[in-house]
Formats: C-alpha cells, sequence, structure tokens
C-alpha cells in the first residue's frame, strides 16, 4: 500500500495546482481572516488585512515524520480542518519503527472539503522513504522536491496542531509582503493533557516559548528562527538560498538546527523572516527531564555553532548577523542567572558560618520584580491556564525550571568546547524513548562537588581572609543583582501592542 502511494506522489502536481486555481475562480472572494477583538496591534501590523488580498497563491505541505504515531493522525486532521487547506499535503516518514505510515495512509487520497472561503481540494500522500541518514534534514528535502513547483511550502512538525485560521492567516501576511521570505505561526503546548512531573516541564515550556515568541514581535516581529513546527516560506526564497549558498537542497545537515541555519540564509538573501501575531499552533513538548535535557542542549548547542566566530567543519559562523543577535543576548543572561545564583550561594553560606548574616528586606526586591514579570508573561498567553499563573505567583516553580535551563545550558557551551563531536540528533531520539544515560543529571553532581570543594577551601582559610572575600563579594553580587533587576523592570513596563502569545 505505501508502495503505490509513493509511486504516484508526483505525478498530479500541475495537475493539482491547476485545479486549485480553477476552483477559487468559481468562488466567491474569500473575506480577510478576523483578528480577535481584543487586539490592539501596531499599525504595520493592521495595515495587513486592512488590504488583505483574495489573490489564490498554490500552497505545498511537507510533514517529515519520525515515529509519531500517536499525533500524525491529529496532525492531518487539522490541516484539513483550515479554513485555508493546503493544495497538497505530503507525509515523509522517515527511519520509523512504529505505525506512523499505516495511520497516516488512511488519509490518502484526494478530499474536497468544504469550508468559510468556500470548497476547496487537496490530495495527502504518504511517503515512506525508509532508512534516512539525513533524518529531518532528508524528509524535508524529499518534500521540497515534490513542491518546488507551488508558490509556498508550508513545514509542519508531525505533532503539530494548528488553530483552524493557522495556514490563511500565514497566506494573507506573506502576500501582502513580497520582502517576506518565510513566516512562522507563534508556538506553544497544550498542557491539558499532562500531571505531576510532566506538567510542571510542560508549563515551564509554555513560559519559555512565550517569552522568545514575544521577544520576536517586539523586535517588529522579526522572527529570528522560522520553526519547522510551523512555518510557511516562499519557493522563490528557498530557490535563491540554494543559489547564494551553492547548495543542492534548502536544508542542510551543517547544524543541528536546521530551521536556524535556514532563516539566516533566507535573511541573508535578502528576505524578511516574519512572526505572525494571529497564527497558532500548538507543538509537541517534552514530558520527561531527559527528554526536555537533549532537546534543550540540541538547541542551545546549535544555535552557539552559528554565532561562535570561525569556520567549524562546514557552518561558518556568523557573529553578527541580526537574527543572532537575540541569541547573544539570551547566552548573556544565562551567564548573569548562574553567576547570581551560585554567588549569592556561597557567600550567604559563607556568611552564616562566620555568624555575619544580616537580612535586609530590600533583597526582596528582585523576587518581587521578578514575580511580576513572570506575572505579565503569563497573563499575555493567548491560551493561559491557571498552571500559568501558579506557575508565575509561586515564584518556586518558575526557579526551579529556571536551574534546570541552566543545567541545560551549561551542558551545551561543554559540549561545543569540548569539540567531541555528538550526534545531538540521535541522543535526543534516545531520550524520548526513555534511554540515554544519566548525562541530564551531570551539572548537578558537578555543582554539587564543586560546593563541597569550595566550602573544603572555606574551611581552610583564616578569619581576615573569609571576611576579605564576603567584603569584596557581596557588593560584586548586588551590583549584578541590582543591573539585573533594572533589566526585568524595563521589561515589566515595556508597551506590548496588544500581542498574545
Amino acid at each position: 500500500m505505501t508502495d503505490n502511494i509513493t509511486t504516484n506522489a508526483v505525478a498530479p502536481k500541475n495537475e493539482l495546482a491547476l485545479r486549485s486555481r480553477s476552483s477559487s475562480r468559481h468562488t466567491a472572494p474569500p473575506p480577510p481572516p478576523v483578528e480577535p477583538d481584543d487586539h490592539a496591534f501596531p499599525e504595520d501590523f493592521s495595515s495587513v488585512f486592512d488590504h488583505a488580498s483574495t489573490q489564490r497563491s498554490t500552497i505545498g505541505c511537507v510533514i517529515p515524520a519520525y515515529n509519531e504515531e500517536e499525533s500524525i493522525a491529529e496532525v492531518i486532521e487539522g490541516l484539513l480542518s483550515q479554513t485555508r487547506v493546503p493544495d497538497v499535503i505530503h507525509v515523509v516518514v522517515n527511519n520509523t519503527s512504529d505505525s506512523t505510515v499505516a495511520i497516516a495512509a488512511k488519509y490518502a487520497g484526494p478530499h474536497e472539503v468544504s469550508t468559510p472561503l468556500g470548497e476547496q481540494f487537496t490530495e495527502v500522500f504518504v511517503h515512506d522513504i525508509g532508512k534516512n541518514p539525513d533524518k529531518k534534514v532528508g524528509a524535508l528535502n524529499y518534500g521540497y522536491a515534490l513542491v518546488e513547483g507551488y508558490d509556498y511550502l508550508l513545514g509542519v512538525d508531525g505533532d503539530t496542531i494548528a488553530e483552524i485560521h493557522a495556514v490563511e492567516n500565514l497566506e494573507t501576511e506573506i502576500i501582502a509582503d513580497t520582502r517576506i521570505g518565510g513566516i512562522s505561526a507563534i508556538y506553544s503546548i497544550d498542557n491539558s493533557k499532562f500531571k505531576g512531573l510532566a506538567s510542571f516541564l510542560i508549563t515551564g515550556q509554555r513560559s519559555q516559548f512565550a517569552a522568545f515568541n514575544l521577544q520576536n514581535l517586539l523586535r517588529g516581529r522579526n522572527m529570528a528562527v522560522l520553526g519547522g513546527q510551523f512555518s510557511l516560506f516562499a519557493t522563490q526564497a528557498l530557490r535563491e538560498v540554494m543559489v547564494e549558498n551553492r547548495q543542492s537542497t534548502p536544508w542542510v545537515k551543517d547544524s543541528e538546527v536546521e530551521d536556524s541555519l535556514l532563516s539566516l540564509q533566507i535573511k541573508s538573501a535578502g528576505y524578511l523572516t516574519k512572526i505572525s501575531p494571529v497564527s497558532r499552533a500548538d507543538v509537541g513538548g517534552m514530558t520527561t527531564l531527559r527528554g526536555l535535557d537533549a532537546q534543550q542542549v540540541k538547541w542551545t548547542y546549535g544555535a552557539i555553532e552559528l554565532m561562535w566566530p570561525g569556520q567549524r567543519g562546514d557552518t561558518k559562523g556568523q557573529p553578527f548577523h541580526p537574527n543572532l543577535r537575540i541569541r547573544w543576548f539570551e547566552n548573556l543572561g544565562m551567564l548573569t542567572n548562574i553567576f547570581v545564583r551560585f554567588a549569592f550561594a556561597l557567600l550567604l553560606a559563607g556568611s552564616l558560618s562566620l555568624n555575619a548574616f544580616v537580612f535586609s528586606p530590600i533583597w526582596l526586591i528582585p523576587v518581587a520584580v521578578a514575580i511580576l514579570l513572570n506575572l505579565r508573561m503569563a497573563m499575555t498567553m493567548y491560551s493561559r491556564t491557571y498552571k500559568d499563573i501558579l506557575f508565575a505567583l509561586l515564584f518556586v516553580p518558575a526557579e526551579m525550571y529556571m536551574w534546570i535551563r541552566m543545567a541545560h545550558f551549561i551542558r551545551a557551551w561543554t559540549r561545543f568546547l569540548s569539540k567531541k563531536k555528538v550526534d545531538n540528533w540521535a541522543m535526543q531520539a534516545k531520550a524520548e524513548k526513555g534511554s540515554g544515560g544519566l548525562g541530564h543529571w551531570m551539572p548537578f553532581f558537578i555543582a554539587i562537588a564543586a560546593l563541597a570543594a569550595v566550602a573544603a577551601v572555606w574551611l581552610m582559610l583564616g578569619p581576615a581572609a573569609q571576611s576579605a572575600i564576603l567584603w569584596i563579594g557581596w557588593p560584586i553580587v548586588g551590583v549584578v543583582t541590582v543591573l539585573q533587576t533594572l533589566q526585568m523592570f524595563l521589561r515589566l513596563i515595556r508597551r506590548q501592542h496588544g500581542y498574545k502569545v
């Protein structure tokens, strides 16, 4: 069954595009997507819908799928339920060991879909490309070869469920400005199905995604990373990227973060990379510490490779690329968080050992500002729940998640600086299956050992040396904390222009 589907996958493409265009001529011009009434977006975005084109483009959707039997049916159904259905949907299954192919094959074939924009036609094809050494990159490039004749390529992960207007809104925005080479939806994670540790980790990831999305929206909607979860690419931009970088395919396996690298290349080719403030999609989250560690270390490691000066293999660092500016700030912020927390803990322990600790209420100001900032971020979430509010208000959950993120940061930088060749994709796959060892605990073991060593050295010092360390250390930590608190306060009072993430 799969072989037949794969064999017939390419031939109907041109015919399908013609049928789609023909169908659009006999339907009423589609109304512009409706934006939420409670938003007060900046004029640069509102004007997009005020002058929305009724032009009908062609969209080819590519879904790279690896062991997605739990979600692939819902993903395909979500695309077939869109107000603007993609003209063709190619599910490219690679390296799978579960029932992804069999489940996706149930949807293979033509589909007539009734939507608010009129009757629409699409066709679903399923391709089992078997063992693929290039993993997701290979699946994406296989899909690109099938849809390169379309105006746009819609990349959708095999665990991403989009809101029903997502494709329609992305298409409206990218058609309205030919300078846009790619546009991404806002990503979040549905936390309604999880409890216990999984719920805590998902809530933390929701907060992390929200902060990243809002930061990009407030930068003129310039998206640093066109995530593969749900992004629309102009195929013309992809062709220019291939020519400019002497590539035979849009995606290359040079980087651990293929979507970040492609985003840089699209930007360098003279196109804009944007994030939509109204298109939304729920992605699959990591529900275990091991899985979250593998994913975050891979992302951080890949980002470091792209921003690090010099050449590492086939990847040339681009430290001054505008899309990487946000990455430098993220890394600097994480270093500051690590320094403040460890220095405070050591100085507090040292002060207690000398009975020199004096509590001051002024120390609660950074905590209060952090809580208010977390709360404002939670209130900015489009689909916030009581879990998001409690995560912010109780402070401890957010602080625990910060320590987990610091561990990921340390592991990524250690792995990068060691120059040891590691297949982070394979490590993430193992972690998601529940294997992969206890490496995600290593930063905590090292931190405990380091604290024990510092304590031993502290006890060997005389009272005069101990007092001198405290006398110098506390002002340094105080100055850094004041600057960090000021930065949080500025983010707290910054206008958000009605954006919801």
